[in-house]
């Protein structure tokens, strides 16, 4: 089963940046132009979503929603899928690569319903249920039925979903095999669907969900069957795949000269590895009070500077006898780090290595007075949606995630990002740092570099081409009076996890992943999921 249909695209489709246009668009021979500098093909001129060929209604539906301009990978890749073609868009994180999707399907979903119209795959639970939200409120004036099939929830209750045959599919490639092979009832019928989509497709083509790829497509026969592929990166696999099967697929990629955001600072601290969570507590607690401090100064200047002094009296009368039995909190500052963490009007994601680790961390934070989130993927999904619940509406304002929140997540507010540990990817550090400066804002990124990771610093440079800029935030000076509060959190840390059973659950996940591994055997290739 090929991914894409049967058939090659000709040299003059296979282009770098933009292809051709549909023929049933509404476009013209000037619409696509040629710099006569730099000899490239540019994006077409078109301003407005109803001039990409969309439907009046879900031209009302993008305006409700305030979309009022459609973004470069949008102008370009609407129109060729409501041609018929196979696209392969690749743009930076916030690019509005949802849209570009799904706009044409509930264009095309409205003129024909039925289900299953569209199968979109994910890597990520979080991807997944953001996926549907949108899906849910572009189409809502034409009712549209959405099934979310991920892992966490009633396989009972998506069985019952998927046999009404809902018009679009978001799901995880795990738990919709599972449904396809295993399900216990009627297995959902994907031979008429119409998409395939693919979020985030370099993840998803790796070898960790070759197995489950190739059982979906299996599944999904129509010959009229369009497939799309959306990534912020464009790695390899993608590449391989354009050269392999690709039938008048249009390829789309504005990550070719520019990976990383304009308007993102990168930083980093060099810093000894014993200390790094006392950097982290130093980092967090100049950042919130500076946050704090800008906010006292805006209501000053309004007159409403007293309300937030008052709280802050109240919050360290009612911690004053907490901080008796327990002074591992942050002294002398600890309550105006807890103002300043609620009152704050930034958010901030630390990126961690592993489960344990956002575990620790998060309790190390919890324990020195900064109110924080953690998401890992040994949380239950209701925890899971909770965390990111509060963070989204900035109840919490520090999110302590793996790499489960790295991609594909649009959270706007997030003005900061740290990595506490460095991925051992370049490909996953790009995806890191786009969960700020989204969509043209100003965004920061600030990774903590040990004497270890001195190698990953350099290949992140030569992926990115962009040198990081060393941060003068905070120095030894502001570390060292926090070191031994530091090292008693961490050692209540260690006790809360020893008593939760933490640490054997990590070993008990570790042990069931062992067979699966040796089960899947060697790395599959391209050629086998197709």
């Amino acid at each position: 089963m090929e991914l894409f249909s049967a058939g090659r695209a000709s040299k003059k489709q296979r282009v770098e940046g933009l292809g051709a246009l549909p023929k049933s668009t509404s476009a013209s021979k000037d619409t696509v132009s040629i710099d006569p500098t730099a000899g490239k093909l540019v994006a077409p001129t078109k301003h407005t979503f109803a001039d990409l060929g969309l439907c009046d209604w879900i031209v009302q539906s993008t305006g409700a929603m305030g979309f009022r301009w459609p973004t470069e990978i949008q102008r370009v890749c609407i129109p060729a899928i409501l041609g018929g073609r196979d696209v392969m868009g690749c743009a930076e994180t916030g690019a509005g690569k949802t849209a570009a999707f799904a706009l044409p399907i509930l264009h095309h979903l409205s003129e024909d319903p039925y289900g299953i119209f569209a199968v979109i795959l994910t890597p990520t639970r979080e991807l997944a249920i953001q996926i549907a939200e949108q899906f849910s409120a572009l189409g809502a004036p034409m009712s549209v039925r959405t099934c979310l099939v991920i892992g966490g929830i009633s396989m009972t209750e998506q069985s019952l979903q998927l046999a009404k045959r809902p018009h679009v599919v978001i799901a995880t490639p795990g738990r919709l095999r599972h449904h396809l092979e295993e399900g216990g009832g009627d297995p959902p019928n994907l031979s008429r669907s119409a998409y395939l989509v693919l979020d985030e497709a370099d993840r998803l083509l790796s070898t960790g969900f070759a197995s489950e790829l190739k059982v979906i497509l299996s599944h999904m026969s129509s010959k009229k069957r369009r497939t799309l592929l959306f990534s912020a990166t464009l790695t390899s696999s993608l590449s391989e795949l354009e050269t392999l099967a690709m039938k008048d697929t249009l390829r789309f990629d504005l990550t070719s000269e520019q990976r990383i955001p304009a308007q993102l600072v990168q930083q980093y601290l060099f810093i000894p590895a014993q200390v790094k969570l006392s950097f982290l507590a130093a980092v967090l607690q100049k950042i919130l009070k500076k946050n704090l401090k800008k906010k006292e100064d805006n209501e000053g200047e309004e007159g409403g500077g007293g309300g937030e002094e008052s709280w802050t009296m109240t919050k360290k009368k009612t911690n004053k006898n907490k901080r008796k039995k327990n002074n591992h909190a942050l002294e002398p500052e600890d309550d105006d780090n807890a103002a300043a963490a609620k009152n704050s009007s930034s958010s901030i994601i630390i990126f961690v290595g592993s489960c344990r680790r956002c575990q620790e961390v998060a309790e190390i934070l919890n324990e020195l007075g900064i109110d924080c989130v953690a998401l890992h993927s040994m949380m239950t999904q209701l925890r899971r949606m909770a965390a990111l619940g509060k963070f989204k509406s900035q109840v919490s304002r520090i999110l302590i995630a793996t790499d489960v929140a790295s991609r594909g997540l649009d959270i706007p507010a997030v003005d900061v990002v740290i990595n506490l540990d460095l991925p051992k990817v370049a490909i996953d550090y790009v995806h890191r740092i786009g969960r700020t400066a989204r969509a043209g804002r100003v965004g920061r990124a600030l990774s903590l570099v040990t004497q270890y990771d001195t190698q990953l610093v350099l290949s992140i440079e030569a992926f990115t081409g962009v040198k990081l800029e060393l941060s003068d935030d905070v120095t030894e000076t502001d570390v060292v009076p926090l070191l031994n509060v530091v090292a008693k959190a961490q050692r209540v840390s260690q006790m809360r996890l020893e008593q939760t059973g933490f640490d054997e659950k990590v070993e008990k996940r570790e042990k069931l992943k062992k067979p699966s591994k040796k089960k899947r055997g060697k790395a599959r290739t391209i050629e086998e999921v197709q």
